[in-house]
């Protein structure tokens, strides 16, 4: 590592591309040291919610406690060198994280997210950190071999102003947002099943049909990432999964979790109904036995998100439910080589 005057400290040989250093007089760049920074960076996440209206409760994207923070480092490649830091007079003021996957049609995504508290925005720090993750970036492409196929994502709430006006100054395009929606009350739902339609809960013996049936409904579907079955298996929580049944075969599910950090609040995860059992009241019945499941088990409100594309309508069908917008959440890309 090197001090470099004016503040910034950063691996000279990453290829940082951070912006010259006399631009930021007292902040330092560095890398993520672990257990020490949590604190640090769940507290930046709070300071940001205020002025980017950050839904506390959302299950996209919420404000994360450190123990939270911690889980998702802990996922991450080699964390030290994808997650950097920025400090000012001492204290941590912003950071950015860099990970990757690789989606149904070939692409690799490498996805780049960064925090930035409100007064330091607008002197150069937040370019900063996207120059350094853009090179981090490119390096990894290079790393991994996959330049042929790689793109650079970023992603910013509708309600994030300055975010979304640098990714769009730098060369970013839209392709696609997330609308979060909650059933703020799951006291009042809808009347009970259709007649003729079998609904019950997932056990083990069904997992694997589960998997399929969510696999098969991302068949046409763009910018998604691939599911494996292990992965599947690895997050099963079956407490408040629903299928239904068209004879003995699986026509659709609802998985439906609590979350786990607040037990109020229910997550309709997935709910995916087979092509051939469309427009039959399949995926509205699957939806509220699943809620139902949800309230059962002590949640007073569910939330769920979906692509604003979705050519299956689904939107309609979570508003039919009762279910409301809450916020937008929208998906950058860039070539690689832009």
């Amino acid at each position: 590592m090197s001090n470099v005057a004016g503040g910034l400290d950063v691996d000279v040989n990453s290829g940082s591309g951070l912006a010259p250093w006399e631009r930021l007089p007292g902040y330092v760049f560095r890398p993520y040291r672990g257990h020490d920074d949590h604190d640090a960076m769940a507290a930046v996440r709070l300071g940001c919610a205020r002025r980017d209206r950050t839904d506390a409760r959302s299950v996209v994207e919420g404000i994360p406690t450190a123990a939270e923070i911690a889980e998702a480092s802990a996922e991450l490649d080699d964390p030290s060198q994808n997650q950097v830091l920025v400090e000012h007079n001492g204290g941590v003021v912003g950071y950015s994280t860099i990970r990757w996957w690789h989606e149904r049609d070939g692409t690799w995504l490498y996805l780049h997210r960064g925090y930035l508290l409100p007064k330091h925005r607008g002197q150069g720090t937040g370019s900063a950190l996207l120059n350094w993750a853009e090179s981090r970036i490119r390096q990894l492409v290079q790393q991994h071999g996959t330049a042929q196929t790689a793109v650079i994502g970023a992603n910013a709430m509708a309600s994030e102003q300055e975010a979304t006006a640098l990714l769009l100054e730098t060369g970013y395009r839209r392709v696609f947002s997330l609308v979060e929606l909650e059933l703020a009350d799951l006291r009042q739902l809808p009347e009970p099943l259709p007649a003729g339609i079998r609904i019950g809960a997932v056990d083990p013996s069904n997992y694997r049909a589960a998997w399929m049936t969510v696999v098969d409904s991302y068949a046409d579907a763009a910018f998604t990432q691939r599911w494996t079955f292990e992965s599947f298996l690895a997050t099963a929580d079956p407490t408040c999964w629903r299928a239904a049944w068209d004879g003995e075969s699986m026509a659709g599910v609802a998985l439906c979790s609590i979350r786990r950090h607040d037990p109020t609040v229910g997550e309709v995860e997935e709910l995916s109904v087979r092509a051939e059992s469309r427009r039959l009241g399949l995926g509205r019945a699957l939806l509220l036995d699943g809620v139902r499941c949800l309230r059962e088990h002590g949640a007073k409100t569910a939330r769920l998100y979906t692509g604003t594309a979705n050519p299956h309508r689904s939107y309609d069908l979570y508003e039919s439910a009762g279910f409301r917008r809450q916020n937008e959440y929208v998906r950058y890309r860039k070539p690689i080589g832009v």
